[in-house]
């Protein structure tokens, strides 16, 4: 059953805390609700068949629950003295893995060997860090296939913005990129008190289930992206007038562009829908 869009009720959520200079700086928080860790589980139900990816494990909170049902599980975090004690911790269980690593820049493109099985899920659950966020959850993204299903915790005000449908203040580049390959759906916020030490932000958690066909052709793909960031790169002018400076080119050629693309180019950005920026990129690939 494909994720609901954009569910309305919430309740706040925050982050893991720092046991070094380098998660310090990452601006993490350790999650110690056990019911909130069990819920976020929940949302991608591994199975014996699956493998499943962990960014940020941090103290383990996540990663005890992860070990009793995956077929394999892979986690990566980038303190290496929290990546030895869960070493230590999982030490008898063959089908963890602990290995140092960024989610910014692992190749998440190597996950679909890993499965225990061919016919199982790659599955990613991750609370992440404040600070980098944005950049694991676009790596991510773009990943494509090689993923099936996430459960992620952000920012909530970013984790908004992610799942923000048009029309809204919230919806933006973010919101497109994300939602042009995944099926976004945000499920709950999580207070203050559930993570040590308590954040001074709210976060949200975000269940994102890959699209098994592309709203856009992979040769798009770059032209789409661009696109989108000249579009959102002024939200307050004419979506012609943005596309103009966003794409350096004259107001009469974009206006243009919007028109073969069946778009009024008197709209705003935040109006499109992803099927709508996906014809204005065709429309512009060949500009």
């Amino acid at each position: 059953m494909s994720p609901r869009r954009n569910a309305r009720a919430l309740t706040p959520l925050p982050r893991r805390h720092a046991a070094s200079g380098k998660t310090r700086a990452l601006g993490q928080h350790f999650l110690r609700d056990d019911a909130v860790a069990e819920r976020i589980v929940a949302l991608v139900a591994p199975t014996a068949r699956d493998l499943v990816l962990e960014i940020g494990p941090g103290q383990g909170a996540l990663t005890g629950r992860l070990v009793r049902s995956a077929g394999r599980l892979l986690a990566i975090e980038v303190d290496a003295s929290l990546a030895a004690a869960l070493t230590e911790r999982f030490a008898g269980a063959p089908h963890v893995e602990i290995r140092i690593a960024d989610g910014r820049s692992f190749d998440y493109s190597t996950l679909p060997g890993m499965k225990p099985d061919p016919e199982g899920r790659v599955l990613v659950v991750g609370n992440l860090p404040y600070s980098v966020g944005k950049p694991i959850l676009m790596s991510l993204v773009q990943a494509g296939r090689a993923i099936d299903e996430m459960v992620l915790m952000l920012q909530k005000e970013v984790a908004e913005r992610v799942a923000a449908e048009p029309d809204g203040r919230t919806y933006g580049s973010l919101s497109v990129l994300t939602q042009v390959a995944c099926e976004t759906r945000l499920c709950f916020a999580v207070p203050p008190g559930a993570f040590r030490p308590p954040p001074q932000v709210d976060s949200a958690v975000l269940h994102l289930r890959v699209r098994a066909g592309s709203l856009v052709p992979p040769g798009q793909a770059q032209q789409f992206r661009t696109v989108v960031l000249a579009a959102f790169s002024q939200r307050r002018k004419s979506l012609a007038n943005a596309l103009a400076s966003g794409l350096g080119l004259g107001s009469e050629r974009t206006r243009g562009l919007c028109e073969a693309a069946g778009i009024d180019p008197g709209r705003r950005a935040e109006t499109l829908s992803l099927a709508e920026f996906a014809r204005l990129a065709e429309a512009s690939g060949g500009r």
